[in-house]
């Protein structure tokens, strides 16, 4: 059995590369692996016994305006990373690092050390952060792919929080921690989706570098429930402009059937506000076991980005529970859904096709759909067993 070293930014479940990262953690220990994580302190990082080597919290958010340099240190030098990184690999003894989100608050010197040790280094793209300094390949609203080639976009347009010191910063630290540098260090990258690592291809990596994996549904759904399908649709995740909830809720007041909004998010109180209507509720963040019952009962889901969405986990959650989707044609959503079967896709960014396609999909999926069958084609396709199987293949492929 291998030694696997986990490396996050955070430990908690922030967003969708966190549940990913500890649901692994937990497969591979449910298989027999001694697993070790990496993370930064955080309030809200859930215990573990590894978090005494957890280097201290860094904030960006006005960092460059305050005058403090500590942010900045822990993207090029990240000294207190480095050193308490170093004394877990000397404690641990681990076969394979395994990489995660860890630019800017973590760095990727974790990488630089683990190579230098001789050890096997895997890093999973959970963003776009390896071809866009803003990790989201939007400039005002829309998709961009203009530092796929020339980093220096992001400062000419001041795509980090529309701030010239951030932007700097960003593309400083893409030039520092560049694409030669870090294929060197790198013995694989994963990708969820075939979208992402065509973007990545497109950008100058190594395709033969690249496997993808998708994301996996670590735990068993309850059967659905004898009284079946609800008269209502949702939407669950983060509420934040990428997301297009706001193109979502345009939509949802055009029309009487019942929408719940499930997360929270930066958008959530100014949404709240501008979409009053009394057939759309907003549930906020739900504990999982109150969330898998709500999007079990939904006739569908409704994944409305305007951003190169990767391999969305509420997508696949939602069809492992029969749920089917309604989903932007955009990024890896499309390799989810199969429009002859679990789902249905519109353009992104238009309410009125948007209002027209969840009409139709009250029609569709109907009481006659077959839901269950949705569910266990999704939960074969997601299982952990698979996940698990490429995992460990990766891990003990040949350097690259």
């Amino acid at each position: 059995m291998k030694r696997i070293l986990l490396v996050n930014k955070f430990y908690y479940p922030r967003g969708g590369d966190c549940v990913a990262v500890m649901a692994a953690e937990q497969l591979l220990k449910a298989k027999g692996h001694e697993v070790a994580v990496f993370c930064m302190q955080y309030p809200d990082n859930v215990a573990s016994s590894w978090e005494t080597y957890f280097p201290a919290e860094v904030s960006f958010s006005g960092a460059m305006l305050s005058g403090s340099l500590r942010a900045a240190e822990r993207i090029f030098r990240a000294r207190d990373v480095a050193t308490r990184f170093t004394r877990l690999l000397n404690d641990f003894k681990p076969d394979v690092v395994h990489l995660h989100n860890i630019h800017s608050y973590l760095s990727p010197v974790v990488a630089q050390i683990a190579r230098r040790r001789g050890l096997r280094v895997v890093w999973t793209m959970h963003d776009y952060k390896l071809i866009c300094p803003t990790y989201s390949c939007l400039r005002a609203g829309k998709p961009c792919e203009l530092c796929f080639k020339h980093k220096s976009g992001v400062f000419k347009h001041r795509c980090m929080k529309g701030s010239r010191a951030a932007s700097l910063l960003a593309w400083m630290e893409a030039l520092y921690w560049n694409r030669k540098k870090l294929e060197r260090l790198t013995d694989r990258f994963i990708s969820p989706s075939s979208f992402l690592k065509g973007k990545m291809v497109s950008a100058g990596f190594r395709a033969e570098q690249i496997e993808v994996l998708p994301n996996f549904m670590p735990y068993r759904p309850a059967p659905l429930p004898p009284a079946g399908k609800e008269d209502y649709y949702c939407y669950t995740g983060r509420l934040s402009g990428e997301k297009g909830v706001t193109i979502l809720l345009e939509a949802a007041k055009r029309l009487p059937c019942p929408l719940k909004v499930i997360g929270g998010g930066p958008l959530f109180d100014s949404l709240r506000r501008q979409f009053p209507q009394t057939h759309i509720e907003f549930t906020g963040q739900l504990p999982v076991e109150e969330l898998l019952p709500v999007v079990q009962r939904a006739r569908f889901l409704v994944m409305p980005s305007v951003w190169y969405e990767n391999n969305p986990f509420s997508v696949i959650e939602a069809l492992c529970l029969g749920t089917p989707v309604l989903g932007a044609n955009i990024g890896g959503i499309p390799e989810l859904i199969d429009t002859k079967k679990n789902g249905r896709l519109f353009t992104p960014g238009s309410a009125g096709e948007l209002a027209t396609a969840i009409a139709a999909c009250f029609r569709h999926f109907s009481g006659t759909c077959d839901f269950r069958k949705i569910a266990a084609e999704a939960q074969n396709k997601f299982s952990p067993e698979t996940f698990y199987t490429k995992l460990i293949h990766i891990y003990g492929n040949s350097s690259a």
